[in-house]
């Protein structure tokens, strides 16, 4: 399709960077990458940082469709979706409901858990009201290692592992500084993998599982987005039914949330089986050049430039237009 195809397809395109959560650094690198390739592509894409400009001027641009390239809350977590509902701007990504369920990872859990997806084992602290003889018995429950995740951030912020009992006090706090709950998790020993699904319902594919192999183990901020010594394998050196197993399971998780448009699902495999476990997925994932939805696209002979156009081609609403509410 020729750039003017697209310019005349889109029509005016918001690129939604920035913005006020804690991973706004990422979104900025990720939003940079859209816009520049959209506008490769003879897209007529405009940056928006809604943390600089408000709703009325979101409004007053008159986009046509929104890629949304935030993350995190206030982009990630269906606050932004609802205010894209209501000023009937289509965007990139799931809806309301499977944005703000995608975003917390207790919530996610429970609902996989009632599809029957794996996922490991769990309890939720209360941040202000759990107290240090509770804390005490989470190892005993979950066993050590363990996982301490603030259940509303992502890009590893937020997070802390847990190697011995007297570590529990220190990494609940670090935790609790971000978030009202925290997700307490049996930690699962093996290789770390993720997969990109993209489109919706039965049209849900999964593109090719990326294997993440970081220094010591520690996929943290600094080893995510900046460091070259982190080595991504793509497609995952898997069997063939192992990793058709993963996709599909990838798939379903998706699918139970509800989410459309594109999304990131991260498991563990573990070491001792061979089993996945669903880790927690990603709404509204990384651009950026360290990013592996781009990875995974590339491997299956998607560019970026490509995959970007795809995405924003599924832009959307969840209610249609002509479907408003009418009394009776």
């Amino acid at each position: 399709m020729s750039t003017q195809d697209l310019a005349k397809e889109f029509g005016k395109v918001g690129v939604l960077y920035g913005g006020r959560s804690a991973e706004r650094e990422v979104s900025l690198m990720s939003g940079a990458g859209v816009l520049k390739a959209l506008q490769s592509k003879g897209v007529d894409a405009h940056g928006f940082d809604p943390a600089e400009r408000g709703i009325a001027e979101l409004a007053a641009q008159k986009f046509d469709r929104v890629f949304i390239a935030l993350h995190g809350r206030y982009g990630e977590d269906g606050t932004l979706q609802g205010v894209l509902e209501q000023l009937g701007i289509p965007y990139t990504g799931s809806g309301v409901m499977a944005s703000a369920i995608g975003m917390d990872k207790v919530m996610t859990k429970r609902v996989w858990l009632s599809h029957g997806l794996p996922t490991p084992r769990f309890l939720v602290l209360d941040s202000l009201g759990t107290s240090a003889d509770e804390l005490s018995k989470v190892p005993q429950q979950l066993g050590l290692p363990l996982m301490l995740k603030a259940p509303h951030e992502g890009s590893t912020i937020g997070i802390s592992k847990v190697t011995d009992a007297s570590e529990m006090q220190q990494g609940f706090a670090l935790c609790a500084k971000y978030d009202a709950a925290v997700l307490a998790e049996e930690f699962v020993s093996g290789r770390e993998l993720t997969v990109p699904v993209l489109g919706a319902g039965r049209a849900a594919r999964a593109l090719p599982i990326v294997e993440i192999r970081a220094p010591q183990g520690n996929y943290d901020y600094q080893n995510k987005y900046f460091s070259d010594d982190t080595k991504y394998l793509c497609p995952a050196p898997l069997d063939e039914a192992l990793t058709v197993r993963i996709q599909d399971i990838a798939v379903k998780a998706y699918n139970a949330l509800g989410c459309s448009g594109w999304a990131r699902v991260d498991f563990m495999l573990r070491a001792t089986d061979n089993e996945p476990f669903l880790l927690e997925i990603n709404t509204s994932p990384g651009m950026t050049g360290h990013s592996l939805v781009p990875m995974a696209a590339k491997a299956a002979g998607v560019s970026y430039e490509d995959l970007c156009v795809e995405i924003l081609r599924s832009a959307d609403l969840d209610l249609k237009p002509g479907q408003d509410w009418q009394p009776n």
